[in-house]
């Protein structure tokens, strides 16, 4: 894989994450956040798909790795919905 293709996987991941975290409702941070949030949801995704059972929905293949962008975007918001229920700071009185 060449450099562009993996920055063209970067913008991919940045806009499943970003998606994945409009969703859930809970941002991590800014766009590296995103990125990050979207490759790690990628994984929990497609992982999730496999004990299901289920095959890719519009997976995008860049110079021939594929990024499977709905599993992405449901693995995000999850991530970013459990982070968000585990990380919130409470109010202290």
């Amino acid at each position: 894989m060449t450099f562009t293709g993996f920055l063209m996987q970067l913008l991919v991941a940045a806009i499943a994450g970003s998606l994945g975290q409009a969703i859930s409702g809970y941002s991590l941070g800014g766009c590296i956040a995103s990125m990050v949030v979207g490759v790690i949801g990628a994984y929990i995704g497609m992982w999730l798909a496999r004990q299901f059972g289920l095959s890719p929905i519009f997976p995008v293949s860049i110079q021939g790795e594929t990024f499977p962008v709905v599993w992405s975007v449901i693995g995000s918001a999850l991530l970013s919905a459990i982070l968000g229920i585990s990380v919130r700071r409470r109010r202290v009185v």
